[in-house]
């Protein structure tokens, strides 16, 4: 929503919105290494004892970095180096982390880790052998300054298999309920920020201004759907969401060019109206190619896009949502998004990320719909829910927060954001090519381990 107000002969932009940031978990034995102090504060935000998100400051994310750093493994050798595809077996990757806990042994990270794949590209069906196999680019890993677990070159995050397990398990529901995160005001947070806009209008300090508005609206409420809420599956959806807000809003400047927030652009334009702009994030898949027998599918495309949309105040401080029509500013900007997302995905872990996710949940959602398990005989108990999930405190709330602008006619209040995945839509699009059954070698690997390349 936007309100316009004039202040003495200098005029500002006011946006409120979320600030939530929430990226990856911490291991075990690294948080061994922190204490207890640091437990709230997991890859790059805080979560208090009643879900309350907020930043940590900068020495603990760097400390929480170079701990997670040291925690890692010494990664074999043949996994440093890059290669255009490496194979992960999920039928011998299910025997592996079977033998793990028989053995009562920590997983290891290169399981943990998916032997460092970076994305899905292909899925190999091998009913001989009763296996599956995924296949993509891949390299040796670290740990990076947000603490992702990325390439050791390539800066992009690695998949895990905590992802892989959440998204195997959502796989049939996902059809029906889809996969989505969001991030709302209450409508009572809406009602209150309504009804102070006229004292709003007559404060001519700015920063108070902005703190009323800001104690106006409250908390915001977070809600995920289709997976765990403490999954680290979650805590991707959310971390994306934050970083798109916190680009379009203007708290931090893009890491790459090209890229200006929503709030510079809209302070170009000529007018404003009574919206509340939203941007949300989906899947950006081309057709998948499989070859004449299904047993070759190739998972091709972007991966993510951005798409906007606005919602209207009603009388009472509601949203009517839906609308359909989209702020041509807005809209702009999540083309620009878009546009921009593989240089984003490489400066920022958490995009990439984002993808990994969504990759997992288009190639479970294809396993499913298409019934490849049963086709090639493969039994994964530990991956469909013999091996437990870790699980980390979910986050509920987040704190509005406000951002100025000298720009502009008046006050802009906005509140935005989202996650969306309907996987099943994805794999419902595919074309036969002829050439594709090439990426599929004649057997797996002649060897008993997990992986090759």
């Amino acid at each position: 929503m936007i309100f316009t107000h004039r202040t003495n002969r200098c005029t500002f932009f006011l946006s409120i919105v979320l600030a939530v940031i929430a990226t990856c978990f911490l291991a075990e034995r690294a948080q061994a290494q922190l204490g207890l102090g640091f437990r709230s504060s997991v890859g790059g935000v805080k979560v208090d004892v009643d879900g309350v998100l907020s930043n940590p400051d900068v020495s603990e994310a760097k400390e929480l970095q170079a701990a997670w750093q040291a925690g890692l493994q010494e990664i074999p050798a043949d996994l440093q180096q890059p290669a255009d595809l490496r194979f992960v077996s999920l039928r011998r990757l299910d025997a592996e982390i079977a033998r793990a806990n028989q053995e009562g042994k920590p997983l290891p990270d290169a399981v943990r880790y998916l032997a460092g794949l970076q994305r899905v590209r292909y899925v190999l069906v091998y009913p001989e052998q009763h296996d599956i196999v995924l296949a993509g680019p891949a390299e040796g890993w670290r740990a990076d300054a947000v603490g992702n677990v990325v390439g050791a070159n390539s800066r992009r995050p690695v998949l895990m298999l905590e992802d892989l397990m959440v998204a195997l398990r959502a796989a049939e529901t996902s059809n029906t309920t889809g996969i989505s995160c969001s991030i709302d005001p209450t409508p009572e947070g809406l009602q209150r920020v309504q009804q102070i806009a006229a004292q709003v209008a007559n404060e001519h300090n700015p920063q108070v201004a902005a703190r009323e508005d800001e104690e106006a609206l409250g908390l915001q409420t977070i809600t995920v759907q289709g997976v765990p809420e403490t999954s680290h599956f979650a805590r991707v959806l959310v971390a994306a969401d934050f970083r798109m807000k916190r680009l379009g809003m203007n708290f931090e400047p893009a890491p790459v060019d090209g890229l200006p927030s929503y709030l510079t652009m809209l302070g170009h334009g000529r007018g404003l109206q009574s919206v509340m702009p939203r941007w949300w994030l989906a899947p950006n898949y081309e057709p998948l190619r499989r070859d004449k027998d299904s047993m070759v599918w190739e998972i091709r495309g972007q991966g993510v896009k951005c798409m906007s949309e606005q919602d209207m105040m009603t009388a009472g401080g509601g949203r009517d949502q839906h609308t359909g029509k989209s702020d041509p500013i807005a809209q702009k900007w999540a083309e620009n998004f878009t546009t921009k997302f593989e240089d984003l995905a490489r400066e920022d872990s958490t995009f990439g990320q984002l993808r990994n996710v969504m990759d997992l949940a288009v190639v479970s959602a294809l396993m499913t719909k298409e019934g490849l398990s049963q086709f090639a005989g493969l039994q994964i108990p530990q991956l469909l829910g013999g091996q437990s999930l870790d699980e980390y405190p979910a986050p509920r709330h987040v704190a509005s927060q406000a951002s100025l602008l000298k720009k502009g006619t008046g006050w802009v209040i906005s509140v935005s954001g989202g996650v969306q995945i309907f996987p099943w839509r994805v794999a419902d699009h595919s074309e036969v090519t002829a050439d594709v059954a090439a990426a599929r070698p004649t057997a797996t690997s002649p060897s008993t381990n997990w992986w090759w390349q």
